[in-house]
C-alpha cells in the first residue's frame, strides 16, 4: 500500500472485516480519501460496523479530523492511518484511534453541561508505533467495547424506560454567558417534559447557518454525539423555519423540534380541562400549519383513490392543509364560544363589586403554592414549568374585612410562541378586569431580573401594564437578607415598583404581603365607589 500509495501521489485505503479480509479498497488524492457510504442505520446500537480502515497518509499527517469523523459517523472499529515516507515510499509510524462507549448519563452530564465550542474526548488513540512493533490485540479489544456499550445502553433502558432521550443545542452569536442561562432554562423546560438530556451544545458562530444552524464541523460533532449517546431527539434553543428542520432531520435522522414546539408539548401534557385541551390544540395546528411540507406530517393525511379520486384534484399537501385550516376554524370557534362564558362568569363577579387581584408571574415561580397558602386551598402545584395551565378563581378575606376574588393565572416564559398567545386570548383575558396584579417572582433564581423584564414584556404586549402591580419577592428564604434587600433596591431602580419578601411555604412570612395588598384594594376600591357615584350625577 505504501509503494502503490508513493508511486500514484494517492492515499490508497482498505475496508478489512474481523475475519481479516479485505472487504474495499478505496484509492483517493493526495489530501483526502472518499469512504464508501455504508448508511448509519444497517448498525445495531450495541455494535460498531464489524469493519476497521487502514489507508496512506502522503503528507506525514497524523489522524486527522475528517479521519475521526469517518470513525464516528461510519461506527468502523478502528480506523488506522500509516505514513508514507516521501523519498523511499517506505511505511512510517502507524497512528490508530477508535470510538469510545458513551459514558453513563450522569458522568455525561456532569462532563458536558455549559460546555461551549469545547473538545470532547469521544476517542480513544493507541500508541503510535512502526508495523513490525505493532502488538494490540483487536479481537479482544473490540469485542469488550462491544459489551461495555452493551451494558451502558441497557442500563439506559432500564432506567428511562418510555422516555425520549434529547441533545440540546444551542446557537448564538452575541455573549456566550447569555447563551448558557438560555440553554439552562431549555434544560429546565425539558426536564419539564419528561425528556432524559444527555448532552447540551452550544456554539458562537459570527453568523446562524441559514440552511442548518449550526456549522458543519459542529453538525458533524453533533452527529457523533446523537450516536455515542443513543439520542432520539435534538432541541434547538430558537425557532426553527420548515426549511431547517428538513435540512437537520435529512441530515441526523432523528426527530428535530425547536424551543415553541417543546414548549407546546408541555402545554398538552399538563392540559386537563376541557378549555384548556381545545386551546392547546388549536396552538399546536397553527404552529404546524406552515411547517406542513411534502413528506413530512403525514398524519393529517387522507390518501384519495379510485373513482372519484383521480385526475388532477388536491395533491396531498394540500389536503393536509385544507383539513387543518378547517380544523383551527372549528376550534376557534369551540374557543371563542367557552371564552364567551367565561366572560358572561366575569360579569357577575364584577357585579359583586367583589376586587379581583391576580398572580401573574414566569413559570414556576411558586403561584399555586402562593394561592394555596392564602385560600387554604388544594390547587395542583409541582416544582414544574407550566403545572398551571387552567385559571383558578379562589375567594380571600384581607384585613379590615375585605372580600377579594383571587386568580391564578398561566405562567409565563421568554419567547412564549405567539400560536400559544393567540389560542389561549380567552384565559388570558381573565387578567383584563384585575384591579391589581400580583406579579409572584422565583428569587432565588440567578434569572430573575431578566425573567421579570419577560413578564413585563408580556403584559405590555396584552396591553395589561396600566393595571397596577406588587412585585412579590418568593422563595426568600434561600437568599440572605442582604441579598434580598438589594434585590428589592434594583427592582425599585429599575422599575419603581414596590416589592415585598416572602415564603410560599412559611404562612408567617405572608402578613406583609397581605397587608399592602388590602390597602391597594382598598384605595382600589374607594376610587371605582367615586367614579361610580359620579357616573350616577351625571345620569
Amino acid at each position: 500500500m505504501s509503494e502503490i500509495s508513493h508511486e500514484t501521489g494517492r492515499q490508497i485505503g482498505v475496508l478489512i472485516n474481523r475475519k481479516g479480509q479485505i472487504e474495499y479498497v478505496m484509492v483517493g488524492n493526495a489530501k483526502q480519501l472518499e469512504m464508501p457510504d455504508f448508511g448509519r442505520a444497517r448498525v445495531s446500537e450495541d455494535r460498531f460496523r464489524g469493519l476497521r480502515c487502514v489507508h496512506t497518509h502522503l503528507l506525514g499527517e497524523k489522524l486527522t479530523q475528517d479521519d475521526l469523523t469517518d470513525l464516528a459517523l461510519l461506527r468502523l472499529d478502528l480506523m488506522s492511518i500509516i505514513q508514507v515516507d516521501r523519498k523511499e515510499g517506505l511505511p512510517g509510524m502507524v497512528y490508530s484511534a477508535h470510538l469510545l462507549p458513551g459514558t453513563s448519563e450522569e458522568g455525561e452530564k456532569g462532563r458536558r453541561e455549559g460546555e461551549i465550542d469545547g473538545q470532547t474526548a469521544d476517542y480513544e488513540f493507541l500508541e503510535p508505533n512502526i508495523p513490525t512493533q505493532l502488538d494490540t490485540h483487536f479481537t479482544q479489544l473490540i469485542n469488550s467495547l462491544e459489551d461495555e456499550m452493551a451494558r451502558i445502553r441497557l442500563t439506559a433502558r432500564n432506567r428511562q424506560t418510555g422516555r425520549d432521550r434529547a441533545i440540546l443545542v444551542g446557537v448564538t452569536t452575541g455573549d456566550s454567558d447569555i447563551a448558557a442561562e438560555s440553554i439552562a432554562e431549555l434544560k429546565e423546560l425539558s426536564e419539564s417534559a419528561e425528556v432524559v438530556i444527555l448532552d447540551t451544545i452550544i456554539q458562537r458562530r459570527p453568523k446562524i447557518d441559514p440552511k442548518t444552524v449550526l456549522g458543519k464541523g459542529k453538525l458533524d460533532d453533533l452527529l457523533i454525539r446523537s450516536m455515542r449517546l443513543g439520542a432520539d431527539i435534538i432541541v434547538f434553543d430558537t425557532e426553527l423555519s420548515p426549511a431547517q428542520v428538513r435540512s437537520l432531520s435529512e441530515a441526523t435522522e432523528l426527530k428535530v423540534i425547536d424551543r415553541p414546539q417543546l414548549i407546546l408539548d408541555i402545554f398538552a401534557q399538563r392540559a386537563q380541562s376541557r378549555e384548556g385541551k381545545l386551546q392547546v390544540e388549536l396552538a399546536q395546528l397553527k404552529y404546524l400549519l406552515p411547517r406542513l411540507v411534502i413528506g413530512q406530517n403525514s398524519a393529517f393525511s387522507r390518501l384519495a383513490g379510485g373513482i372519484g379520486g383521480r385526475g388532477p384534484g388536491e395533491t396531498k399537501l394540500e389536503t393536509d392543509r385544507r383539513r387543518v385550516r378547517d380544523r383551527i376554524a372549528q376550534l376557534e370557534k369551540q374557543v371563542d364560544s367557552l371564552g364567551f362564558q367565561r366572560q358572561e362568569r366575569r360579569k357577575k363577579r364584577v357585579q359583586k363589586h367583589l376586587p379581583i387581584i391576580s398572580l401573574v408571574g414566569y413559570t414556576n415561580a411558586g403561584k399555586s403554592t402562593l394561592l394555596n397558602a392564602l385560600t387554604q386551598s388544594d390547587v395542583y402545584a409541582e416544582k414544574k414549568m407550566f403545572a398551571t395551565l387552567d385559571p383558578t378563581s379562589r375567594r380571600l378575606r384581607l384585613p379590615y374585612d375585605q372580600e377579594v376574588i383571587i386568580n391564578d393565572t398561566v405562567g409565563f416564559i421568554r419567547d412564549l410562541p405567539e400560536a400559544l398567545v393567540s389560542a389561549f386570548r380567552a384565559t388570558l383575558e381573565e387578567i383584563a378586569d384585575s384591579n391589581l396584579l400580583v406579579h409572584v417572582v422565583d428569587a432565588s433564581n440567578p434569572r430573575v431580573l431578566q425573567q421579570i423584564a419577560s413578564v413585563n414584556k408580556i403584559l405590555s404586549d396584552l396591553r395589561f401594564n396600566a393595571i397596577p402591580q406588587l412585585i412579590v419577592l418568593n422563595k426568600a428564604d434561600l437568599l440572605a437578607a442582604d441579598v434580598t434587600e438589594q434585590l428589592e433596591r434594583q427592582i425599585s431602580l429599575d422599575s419603581g415598583l414596590t416589592s415585598v419578601a416572602i415564603s410560599a411555604i412559611r404562612r408567617e412570612t405572608l402578613r406583609p404581603m397581605v397587608e399592602e395588598i388590602g390597602t391597594r384594594t382598598l384605595l382600589s376600591a374607594e376610587h371605582c365607589i367615586g367614579a361610580d357615584r359620579s357616573i350616577r350625577v351625571r345620569a
